[in-house]
């Protein structure tokens, strides 16, 4: 026991929409096949968002899922950050529709834009709000509707994205074994353009140019991103065991975040971890940005590949270009 506050995952929850986007789909769409994309990501599906679903409802709903899980009420809740890069509407933050669709009056709420990392970058800010002392319950959630900045015409990429929410309801503990253990994230901006979304900004504001030049759309350099993602992957876990001083055996799962099933392979192979370790779902939801790890997480949960006393290693990167890491005892 310790003096020290530290935050616990005390819930998680997960939401993805009914609607699914397959690649028999795809290949109608474009020049594609089923094949073509399952041998080089491993993705077979993803949840395609419908009318009426944005990235505030899925959050809520995923949100929910979380307080109940860990028996906490919204209005306790005292701060909710939502890590995305499809918000709900520039101003305001996706967050605030979320405190307010929950019913958590008073919290504050922001957003976070690391891409795919965001949801491992608000774990840590959660975590150190709770170290602080200043707050005792944390929601943070991922969530993402992809479907909406994905150019259809764009055969490389219009296959790899979905639709989903993930979060969880960080609680205040002075247990220190039972809490999140280690946080660490990176960037580097002089890779911005590996992945990005360049129209509708200030840079770009919104024109007829932008949308001749479908800049309103994702733009991917596939191959260096899958170059420095299989070297991400493997140094980030290897220097979250050495910070923690843990083996292959001390850890329970790898979650990672769901970018390629090659990718995966490739880094846990080095790092030796069998792949029973390592949890995937890529095959069914494609990549879901800041929703992957914590739907990843959620899922592991409740089908019980991990429990009370297991220690995970979250793992991510994405645009800016950033990448994130973080070691928890649940």
């Amino acid at each position: 026991m310790t003096d020290r506050p530290g935050a616990t995952i005390a819930g998680t929850g997960s939401f993805v929409p009914e609607k699914v986007l397959a690649n028999s789909d795809l290949a109608k769409i474009v020049d594609t096949s089923d094949e073509w994309i399952t041998v080089r990501t491993g993705i077979k599906q993803r949840r395609i968002a419908s009318e009426g679903q944005t990235t505030a409802t899925m959050a809520v709903k995923a949100c929910r899922q979380a307080l109940e899980d860990a028996a906490v009420a919204a209005e306790d809740v005292q701060a909710i950050i939502c890590a995305t890069i499809t918000p709900e509407m520039p101003l305001p933050a996706t967050a605030c529709f979320i405190q307010d669709q929950l019913g958590a009056a008073g919290a504050a709420a922001f957003d976070i834009a690391a891409a795919c990392s965001g949801f491992v970058y608000g774990l840590e800010v959660g975590k150190l709000f709770i170290e602080s002392g200043r707050y005792d319950n944390v929601l943070v959630v991922g969530s993402e509707t992809l479907s909406r900045i994905t150019d259809y015409q764009d055969r490389a990429s219009c296959i790899l994205f979905g639709d989903g929410a993930g979060a969880v309801l960080l609680r205040a503990t002075n247990d220190a074994q039972r809490r999140i253990l280690y946080t660490h994230l990176e960037s580097d901006g002089q890779k911005w353009d590996m992945l990005q979304l360049p129209g509708g900004g200030s840079r770009y504001p919104m024109s007829q140019r932008v949308l001749d030049e479908r800049m309103q759309y994702m733009k991917i350099q596939g191959r260096a991103i899958y170059k420095f993602a299989v070297n991400a992957m493997q140094e980030l876990i290897a220097d979250a065991m050495k910070a923690c001083n843990l083996s292959v055996d001390d850890i329970k799962l790898i979650v990672p975040h769901q970018v390629n099933q090659r990718i995966i392979d490739s880094a846990m192979e080095k790092l030796g971890f069998p792949k029973e370790r390592v949890y995937v779902n890529i095959d069914r939801y494609g990549n879901t940005s800041s929703a992957s790890v914590p739907i990843a997480l959620d899922e592991a949960r409740r089908t019980g590949k991990i429990g009370a006393g297991d220690t995970l290693v979250m793992v991510a990167f994405g645009g800016g270009l950033t990448w994130a890491s973080a070691v928890a005892r649940l």
